[in-house]
């Protein structure tokens, strides 16, 4: 069939006509379309956070080192005259040469208090070395492993050697004497850091690095040779902590310039204010300053450390400036080393910005070590400039006429542009510049509001930005912030806390210890806050009391589990599943808070939310029951008690449709088992015992006589695709899971399956081989010995067979875990295999323990007797085949993926007393993905701890992490479907376009009427006899499912495009399929005749299929009806034929799947909820085989095995929604339809061929037609008017509502005119006239209206 090509690509075409349609597609609801079912459910990869400072530093001790020899210039510097004098601001000349240098001592110490109060500051004022090497070694050993800081002025000496010496004076001043750096080196030790401030400056800091690396290798050398003379000495410090600032290059001499102080770096770094402004002052541009000059700086009111005032706003603005320019251009780990570590160490970096600014304008460059790129042209160096200008020419009036001093727009602006940024930026960019000084802000009052509102939406753009604020260094900032009262900041702070929690959840501690705990209870506890305020309120504790023994108990103190209790029934659903989620927290682990849930009934309380609609609610409440009977505390009745019946609840919740509740039910229901395994192992026994000697009427065996299955080696049959979340296919590469040791026990000519009993286990010695712990990759019970247990424990006899009263809580619990481990969905039964191990295993270790000493020796212990089967299995190297009549039970008719070989089969070796394998030179058979090696399996004594953490370790939803990664992510961003612009919506607005043109086209031709419909279009044989037949409603696709595998065919290129296993049990087959949002994004959802339910994505397209979801539809089909070969049967008369399986019908508006069968209910599924929502008794004794709603009139109209058709209104109570049943078919229904239309009719048909048209409201039918006998398959066209109806005798027949026949299709086209099979099943397309028809030859064609139609 050719589409229009020109059609396809142009999405404009003909809109005005589709526009009506559009929108219908636009509202639809989509299923499964959830977060739940399109992520994996698991945390965030965690990133390491570098932002803490591994070792905060103090710089303690403080050094003056003074050479000026006042009035004496040294010999080799020639002096300008005038010449630059100020040395810290003093004039040196204008007192006696000893007041002077007296005076600049201690006004440089002064100027560093300014930065660093507390510590200890020695002058030594034109000092010898004697004096030096004194103080230097008394500071270092003062401080210990602080900071010490070495101030050298050079001025009235001469300039640093080559050699690395700088030079002092001798007693008497009449002798410069030289100071090596290598003995200064060693005085200081380290952590230190250098100022020097003296011409060729930058010879100092070489010399330095030359000494420090000569060190390096010293230590090298004597830690290789012990009779090397340092090898004795204690060592010498390394001085790889060393940081040095130095105020010229190698080769420069300082500024003279008589303006400038003498000590120019000095001043840059120890008054950056008052050197900034007259250096600014000193700028041609000043001129555009008027009447400011050097004398009215000097007068600038106001104190450094006064934000208010006009001296303390530039302190403050230079501060953010130089911060922010440090934080642009350095390395992130070089920033927090100087900017963030030592905070002198930190003023004097900022400080070095401003002098590098300045001293370059003279020709000068400034050294550091570690050395910094340029920073002297930074942009931010203008916004200073302004600062500075709109400062100073404030200045004239404030003093000479008392003037207010209005503030300056710095800060405003800043957060301005960073605000630009956040609007106007694209998602991959650099980071916003304007971040240090947000941070800056937080200090005020004015704009702190702004400022976190700001920096809460830079954190919402994902955890790289909280990762860049943290390294910032924003912590302290808002830690301290908590200790405000201020109502209007409250959201604000929660907001950030939990964005910065969601990305490291470390900071817990740091909240505990400041009582920031507190802040957020007293958010939580507040009924005026917003509902999601709270949930991050909510979020945030449930951090805080994450494995944190500490914060449990302070949270437990400040009555958190009272105020989550009340707050259980929010109307808002992700505050409900974080109080869930908090409390399981609170409680897990810490016995306190359980007797305080326990006292406020909690786990009551707890018990609504586990019919939430919301699954992850229902999820959260598992989790937190689950933790709650989790408590290794010691037990008392009372206690156990309450277990029991949290466990009886959380049973309930065993057919639940979401996997994301089963799998955390699994986990919930593990605590239990481990709290009270010696039960669980007793119930576990008598179970495998009942297993043994109970001949179960399995299904399975029944034998599929005249199977025309062609042998499956034959070419024809292509492989299958391997299948993504089937890693693990139990069924596929189950041909293991039968522990090998248990088979090699027991192979009783017979060919029966190994006995499960501990006397045979402990007889032989091969079964101890891989009966290693329970995490080998081998499994104790297989999934068939699971699924017949637990069919065996759902007949009644079993009851008198057993010891322990059967329905104790135990007994209970066990069966819901073998219904588990048999659940569709893998993730779940895989989870629930482990338990069930894990306490097998158990079980039968203890009693073969007991055998083992009861038996008094080991020696009987013979090899496995090497039969013939010894030895196949001995070369398969990979498992070996399974015992007699389950040989061919994972055969099954599909070729699966090929289990992984693993080395080939070791010999059997005799157990250790007590049972234990040494396996630690063992590998199990089949590695896992990630195992590390062999398995070491614990000593006796260790073997329940070990056990107790290995189903615990394992046994982990990730649904909590999962949550959490919400609050990691983006919130207030538009999601990608809304966003107009994005891929998603494109491509959704192409679909809808290709929707609305296949309805239009297809309605052209049905209009016109079809008159013939036999032209073949495709044809192609299926790897398996197809049983459902499904088109796709909009894309050229069909699916075609045999007994357990699906096929998807393009049917206008006529090529296959996938084939995969849908995963269901041997003895079960597909009875149904329906696409789900087939105008969008398709699912495929397959119905089981075991009441299974799975959907399907990414198939038919290049990407593996993955499994969606799945669960049980129905959960009580009557086995005996169930599964009998249903080909054979298609001979036969249906009414005494096996079940109808499973049928279903889905309702794409709202979400609604009807479900029947062989049951005595049609149960509807809510798909949003995904819970059942409705059971209606279909009021009859046989089984349901077709359903179809109508949703406008909310009526569903069921066909039933027993020739009668009943129509139901969904809006009516059990008892009286059934308003009408018609009895005229005198045998099985093949299919009933009820048209869509307000006044649409039920037109149904049975297998006699008598074609019935019924109005809903008459108690009779209004027309009968009269077709082929022996009916198998029929299908109704939805739109065209149209049945067809094939018939076992190998035809199809096509009617008209008239009861013409219009076609009759016995030969296919080609083939030399081969006959077609018997019809095994029928499908017209929903819209174009196409007719998909299996047959029992395999063989899958599609028949259409002749050509010129269409």
């Amino acid at each position: 069939m050719k589409m229009d090509t020109e059609l396809l690509h142009s999405p404009m075409v003909g809109l005005t006509e589709e526009e009506e349609v559009d929108m219908a597609d636009w509202n639809l609801p989509l299923a499964f379309m959830k977060k739940r079912h399109t992520e994996k459910i698991e945390g965030s990869k965690v990133l390491a956070q570098s932002w803490r400072m591994k070792d905060r530093m103090k710089t303690v001790s403080v050094a003056l080192v003074l050479c000026l020899n006042v009035g004496v210039d040294p010999p080799d510097v020639v002096k300008t005259s005038p010449c630059a004098r100020l040395e810290c601001w003093i004039d040196p000349l204008s007192m006696s040469p000893q007041k002077a240098l007296e005076t600049i001592g201690a006004n440089l110490q002064k100027q560093y208090e300014n930065w660093q109060p507390r510590a200890r500051y020695k002058q030594s004022l034109d000092p010898t070395v004697d004096e030096v090497k004194k103080l230097c070694s008394s500071l270092r050993r003062n401080a210990k492993e602080e900071r010490v800081l070495f101030h050298y002025n050079g001025h009235g000496v001469p300039r640093p050697t080559v050699n690395g010496e700088i030079w002092v004076f001798n007693k008497n001043y009449t002798q410069y004497i030289p100071l090596s750096i290598y003995d200064l080196q060693t005085w200081m030790g380290s952590p230190s850091i250098f100022v020097y401030d003296c011409s060729n400056a930058g010879i100092i800091v070489k010399s330095f690095k030359q000494f420090a690396l000569q060190r390096e290798q010293e230590l090298e050398v004597a830690a290789i040779n012990p009779n090397h003379p340092l090898a004795q000495m204690p060592l010498p410090p390394s001085m790889k902590n060393c940081i040095q600032l130095a105020a010229c290059e190698a080769s420069e001499l300082l500024p003279m310039n008589p303006d400038l102080p003498a000590d120019l770096f000095t001043s840059c770094l120890t008054t950056p204010i008052k050197i900034a402004l007259r250096w600014f002052c000193m700028q041609k541009s000043s001129k555009l300053v008027p009447g400011v000059t050097l004398d009215l700086i000097e007068k600038i009111p106001g104190r450094l450390n006064d934000r208010r005032t006009p001296l303390g706003e530039l302190n403050w603005i230079f501060t953010a400036i130089t911060d922010t320019i440090a934080w642009n251009v350095l390395p992130r780990d070089l920033f927090q080393k100087l900017f963030r570590q030592d905070l002198l160490v930190a003023s004097l970096f900022r400080n070095f910005l401003l002098a590098e600014r300045i001293m370059r304008s003279y020709n000068c460059t400034p050294v550091s070590s570690p050395r910094l790129p340029p920073t002297y042209m930074h942009a931010m160096w203008q916004a200073w400039d302004l600062a500075v200008d709109i400062c100073l020419s404030q200045l004239p009036t404030i003093i000479e006429e008392g003037t207010a001093f209005r503030h300056s727009p710095f800060f405003a602006e800043q957060l301005t542009a960073f605000q630009v940024w956040l609007t106007m930026g694209v998602e991959n960019r650099n980071p916003p510049e304007q971040l240090p000084i947000v941070l800056q802000v937080l200090l005020s009052q004015v704009h702190r509001l702004r400022a976190l509102d700001l920096l809460g939406r830079f954190l919402d753009l994902g955890p790289w930005a909280v990762s860049l604020a943290l390294s910032v260094g924003i912590f302290p900032y808002v830690l301290k912030l908590l200790q405000s009262s201020a109502r209007e900041l409250r959201p604000l702070l929660v907001f950030i806390w939990a964005k910065i929690l969601a990305v490291d959840s470390s900071c817990q501690a740091d909240l505990v210890k400041d009582n920031g705990h507190k802040y957020f209870l007293s958010v939580l506890a507040d009924p005026y806050m917003p509902a999601e305020h709270r949930t991050m309120a909510v979020f945030i504790l449930a951090v805080i009391v994450n494995n944190y023994n500490t914060g449990q108990e302070a949270c437990l103190q400040g009555n958190l589990i009272a105020i989550c209790l009340e707050q259980l029934n929010d109307p808002h659903p992700l505050l409900r599943q974080w109080v869930a989620i908090c409390l399981g927290r609170i409680w897990q682990n810490f016995d306190s808070a359980r007797w305080c849930g326990v006292r406020d009934s909690a786990h009551e309380k707890l018990y609504s939310l586990l019919s939430d609609p919301i699954p992850e609610v229902r999820c959260a409440a598992v989790f937190a029951l689950g933790t709650f009977v989790g408590n290794s505390a010691e037990r008392t009745d009372h206690s156990t008690t309450i277990d029991h019946n949290v466990a009886m609840m959380l049973a309930q919740l065993i057919n639940d449709g979401s996997p994301i509740v089963r799998k955390e039910l699994v986990v919930a229901l593990s605590h239990l088992v481990v709290q009270y395994e010696s039960n669980f192992c007793t119930v576990a026994l008598q179970f495998m015992e009942e297993e043994k000697n109970y001949a179960v009427p399995s299904p399975a065996n029944a034998t599929e006589t005249g199977n025309i299955t062609p042998s499956r080696d034959s070419p024809a049959i292509p492989r299958l695709r391997s299948v993504n979340s089937y890693t693990n296919l139990r069924a596929a590469t189950s041909a293991r899971t039968l522990n090998k040791s248990l088979q090699n026990l027991n192979l009783n000519e017979e060919g029966g399956s190994a006995a499960f009993s501990p006397g045979n286990l402990s007889t032989s010695s091969s079964a101890s081989s891989t009966l290693g712990s329970p995490d080998n990759d081998e499994y104790l019970l297989s999934f068939e010995t699971i699924d017949k247990m637990r069919r065996v424990s759902s007949y009644s006899s079993l009851n008198s067979l057993i010891g322990v009263s059967f329905n104790s809580v135990y007994t209970q619990i066990w069966r819901v875990l073998l219904h588990l481990a048999a659940d569709p969905f893998p993730d779940v039964s895989d989870l629930a295999m482990k338990v069930l191990n894990s306490i097998a295993y158990k079980a039968t270790m203890n009693a073969r323990t007991q055998r083992i000493l009861d038996s008094g020796s080991l020696t009987q212990s013979a090899p496995a007797s090497p039969t013939s089967k010894g030895t196949l299995i001995h070369q398969a190297g990979g498992s070996p085949p399974m015992p007699g009549a389950s040989s061919s039970s994972f055969t099954n008719e599909v070729p699966k993926p090929p289990t992984r070989e693993g080395p080939p089969t070791r010999p059997a070796y005799t157990p250790t007393l007590g049972g234990q394998a040494p396996h630690s030179q063992q590998f199990p058979r089949t590695r896992k993905m990630f195992d590390k090696g062999p398995d070491q399996t614990a000593e006796d004594g260790d073997e329940t701890a070990a056990h107790r953490s290995f189903i615990s370790a394992t046994l982990q939803t990730g649904l909590c992490d999962w949550s959490a990664k919400y609050f990691a992510q983006p919130v207030m961003k538009i999601p990608e479907e809304h966003d107009l612009e994005s891929q998603v919506r494109k491509e959704r607005e192409w679909r809808f376009l290709r929707n609305a043109r296949v309805r239009r086209q297809s309605q052209r031709i049905t209009q016109r009427g079809v008159t013939r419909l036999d032209d073949q279009i495709f044809i192609n044989r299926n790897p398996g006899v197809p049983s459902v037949v499904k088109f796709h409603p909009f894309n050229p696709c069909i699916a075609v499912a045999d007994k357990d595998s699906i096929c998807f065919w393009d049917w206008e290129k006529g090529e296959r495009l996938d084939y995969f296993y849908n995963g269901n049990p041997r003895y079960t087959r597909i009875t149904a399929m329906e696409y789900l949002n087939g105008h969008d994004c398709s699912l495929l959802l397959t119905a089981t005749d075991d009441g299974a339910l799975r959907v399907w994505k990414n198939f038919a397209d290049q990407r593996n299929p993955e499994m969606v979801t799945a669960w049980q539809g129905l959960s009580d089909m009557l086995p005996t009806t169930r599964g009998l070969a249903r080909r054979v049967s298609i001979y036969l008369d249906r009414s005494k034929q096996g079940g109808a399986g499973m049928v279903v019908d889905w309702e794409q508006e709202t979400g609604l799947l009807m479900t029947s069968g062989d049951v005595r209910v049609i149960r509807i599924w809510d798909t949003e909820r995904e819970m059942k929502v409705q059971d209606i008794p279909t009021g009859a004794d046989s089984c349901v085989t077709t359903l179809s709603c109508d949703l406008q009139r909310s009526l569903v109209a069921a066909g039933l095995g027993d020739g009668s058709v009943r129509v139901y209104d969904r809006r009516m109570g059990p008892n009286e929604c059934r308003v009408m049943t018609y009895r005229e078919h005198g045998a099985w229904v093949v299919k009933a339809h009820l048209q869509k239309e307000p006044d649409g009719q039920i037109i149904s048909v049975s297998v006699n061929g008598d074609v019935r048209f019924f109005d809903p409201r008459m108690p009779e039918s209004i027309n009968v037609l009269q077709t082929v006998k022996g009916l198998t398959a029929l299908d109704i066209h939805p739109q065209a008017n149209l049945f067809a109806c094939g018939s076992m005798n190998q035809f199809i027949a096509v009617y008209n509502f008239n009861g013409d026949v219009i076609s009759n299709i016995k030969y296919y086209d080609g083939f030399m005119g081969q006959r077609i099979g018997a019809i095994s099943c029928l499908a017209f397309h929903p819209y174009w006239p196409h007719l998909a028809v299996g047959s029992n030859d395999y063989y899958m064609s599609i028949y259409s209206a002749e050509k010129r139609l269409r």
